[in-house]
């Protein structure tokens, strides 16, 4: 049950994480991907009516970005060996039935959480953003690094529990569970525009 506070528009921002074809792509082949790509549309329509901010991250690499990340780096040193999830590549692009608008921020970073290599804390702070509503994929990764991060940041965060997937069902389960819980406020995608006082 949410119980959270009401959150204000426009000191509001909904994070759509790594919503690639190249990250999609790990996700089932059971209708995950769709159902998650139709809940996010519908949050991100619904954030937008009420005015509040889009921000869309992506995971994507220059050559010199993969030339930076050690051997030390147990998740992202194999696909630096592999030069995969270039800049340009159509792959790592925001997916089209999510693709930015107008006045979005849109920022590209090389490990697994939004702030950590981007200048997203930076620019949230300057419209005046202190809550994050976060979606995407995945659980274990974009999400969950996103989450402890923003929450060492101080943000007010809330996970949209039914538009974050992970290709391990078993991870994602226990992350909403027993783990998200701890730092942000979860709510289905059904109870945004309550949270956001939408009418």
């Amino acid at each position: 049950m949410n119980t959270a506070a009401a959150l204000g528009p426009a000191h509001t921002a909904l994070l759509v994480l790594d919503c690639q074809p190249a990250v999609l792509a790990a996700l089932p082949e059971d209708g995950t991907r769709e159902a998650l790509l139709g809940r996010i549309e519908r949050a991100v329509a619904g954030v937008r009516a009420a005015r509040g901010t889009i921000v869309h991250v992506r995971v994507a690499f220059t050559e010199a970005d993969w030339d930076a990340v050690p051997d030390t780096n147990k998740s992202f040193a194999a696909l630096a060996r592999h030069r995969a999830m270039h800049d340009e590549d159509a792959a790592t692009a925001v997916h089209e039935r999510l693709a930015p608008l107008g006045d979005d921020i849109v920022v590209r970073k090389t490990r697994y959480g939004a702030m950590s290599t981007t200048d997203l804390d930076r620019r949230l702070r300057e419209r005046g953003i202190t809550s994050l509503v976060v979606s995407g994929t995945s659980t274990s990764g974009a999400v969950l690094s996103t989450v402890l991060d923003a929450a060492d940041r101080d943000y007010l965060l809330h996970v949209l529990s039914d538009a974050v997937a992970d290709p391990d069902p078993e991870a994602h389960d226990t992350l909403l569970r027993r783990v998200l819980p701890t730092r942000a406020h979860l709510v289905d995608t059904a109870g945004l525009p309550e949270l956001l006082r939408i009418r």
